[in-house]
């Protein structure tokens, strides 16, 4: 994959230089997380092969798995029809996307009115993190 000023110019950039991009296991197809990307975020993930995005809470560049390790190595890029929204293709190194300890970050589910966990913590975040605030 090469990156061009030109298919970056292709992105559908929201007010706030942004595009949601969801991260989505490339062997098994279960969605992973979505997180945004700025510029570049998206020119770092092409370059690097593997998953950079924007933290809006941090207000900077995201290295996947920076602190855990849990890096997602870019497999396939799309962008969608309306250019703003990215999918990446990607392999999950170490089985954990969510900071949670989760495979993933969909274990939400909305049952009787109420959120309910259904699925069980994979690795205690503490553990990952040292014991930190996650």
């Amino acid at each position: 994959m090469i990156c061009t000023e030109q298919s970056l110019d292709r992105v559908n950039w929201n007010d706030q230089g942004l595009v949601p991009a969801i991260a989505q296991d490339h062997a098994t197809g279960k969605v992973l997380m979505l997180a945004w990307m700025n510029r570049e975020a998206l020119r770092c993930t092409i370059t690097e092969q593997r998953a950079v995005y924007w933290s809006r809470s941090r207000g900077r560049l995201w290295r996947k798995g920076e602190e855990s390790g849990h890096v997602q190595r870019l497999h396939d890029i799309r962008l969608d029809c309306d250019a703003d929204a990215i999918l990446l293709s990607v392999e999950q190194v170490g089985g954990i996307a969510c900071h949670t300890g989760r495979e993933h970050c969909f274990f939400l589910r909305l049952g009787d009115g109420n959120w309910q966990e259904a699925e069980a913590v994979t690795k205690d975040p503490r553990a990952i993190y040292g014991g930190g605030n996650v």
